[in-house]
């Protein structure tokens, strides 16, 4: 009897294995296309309009862009991976993790420093420390939010995105009054530290900003591992086997310093993660993380590099790379709502 089992299940393993391999095989080659595309696009913007007949402006050439395409990839894969992440956790494809404050808690930390001690003074001049205090705050604010405040909610998710959202027109309402009564020409100064750029990037946070995000992929390894079945919805996980509640919470607030610490490091990006969530999506068409987050990731350093080498050389630095990401993603979520597309 017992034999008759096993070959009853031997041969279902044997198709699984194989839709797998299947599946594996077919994205695998989507995938390699968009990594050749991002070297590609990655080679385009170290070596477009570079002299290699002086090895001094070369050398010069590699030393300003080398950090801005480090600070690139290091925020798509953050913003990439919360993004498919979050939308995983919300069960909504139409969401982005920018529900959940940080961009306004940014925006509101700058705009008070330069309010309360002045754009002269050491938190505001001193691009290390703004970057500690950001991410510190963030940090802080994410851990009471989605540790304290989840636990408060009885672990409702949709409680605790409807707190982001109050917090967001919170955090913005503040910062406009703040703005309001600012002196002018401080104001001006502060403009520039408000909307996302990778033209003047500190290269001295990127090796602090991949130890911190690889700390916090380690320390969910186990969470995102088990991320498909979470997905399946909170009753056939916990029949599973699963801490549903618990496993959300560690979730989410791995999805908060992922966005804090992009956020500290070149400003607010909006739509980013809307824009290649989705496209992410909608090529592989997967339910398997491993392939998503990876397939989102990618997207996101094509969209980053590529839109830095057009705004450096089509547009001379007159408009950050953080405009044309809003302007296009708002656009495309319009066209996800009103489609009502569930990739």
């Amino acid at each position: 009897m017992r034999a008759l089992s096993e070959s009853a299940v031997l041969p279902g393993r044997k198709a699984q294995a194989g839709i797998k391999a299947h599946v594996w095989e077919k994205n695998g080659k989507k995938l390699l296309v968009l990594f050749a595309l991002t070297l590609l696009a990655a080679a385009a913007y170290m070596l477009v309009d570079v002299n290699f007949q002086n090895q001094k402006l070369f050398a010069y050439a590699m030393k300003i862009r080398a950090p801005k395409l480090a600070a690139m990839v290091i925020t798509a894969f953050a913003i990439g991976g919360a993004s498919m992440v979050f939308q995983s956790v919300i069960n909504n494809t139409i969401v982005t993790p920018c529900l959940l404050g940080m961009n306004s808690l940014y925006t509101l930390i700058h705009t008070a420093v330069v309010f309360f001690a002045g754009t002269g003074s050491i938190l505001a001049s001193n691009s290390n420390l703004a970057f500690a205090v950001d991410l510190v705050l963030m940090g802080a604010a994410a851990t009471l939010i989605y540790s304290y405040l989840f636990k408060k909610t009885k672990y409702n998710v949709l409680y605790v995105l409807l707190i982001g959202t109050v917090l967001t027109s919170f955090f913005s309402s503040i910062q406009t009054t703040l703005t309001r009564v600012m002196d002018p020409n401080e104001y001006d100064t502060l403009l520039a530290t408000l909307v996302a750029s990778f033209s003047n990037i500190n290269s001295e946070i990127i090796l602090f900003s991949v130890i911190l995000l690889a700390a916090v992929v380690f320390a969910l390894r186990r969470d995102l591992a088990i991320l498909d079945v979470i997905t399946l919805g909170k009753d056939q996980a916990v029949n599973l086997g699963v801490d549903y509640d618990q496993c959300i919470r560690r979730l989410l607030l791995g999805v908060t310093l992922f966005i804090a610490v992009a956020t500290a490091m070149v400003g607010p990006v909006s739509f980013l993660g809307l824009i290649i969530a989705n496209l992410a999506r909608q090529l592989l068409k997967t339910y398997r993380h491993s392939q998503l987050i990876l397939g989102c990731s990618l997207f996101g350093m094509i969209t980053l590099v590529g839109g830095q080498l057009i705004v450096e050389h089509a547009f001379s630095y007159a408009i950050p790379v953080s405009v044309f990401i809003t302007v296009g993603g708002g656009i495309y979520f319009l066209y996800l709502l009103l489609t009502n597309r569930r990739v």
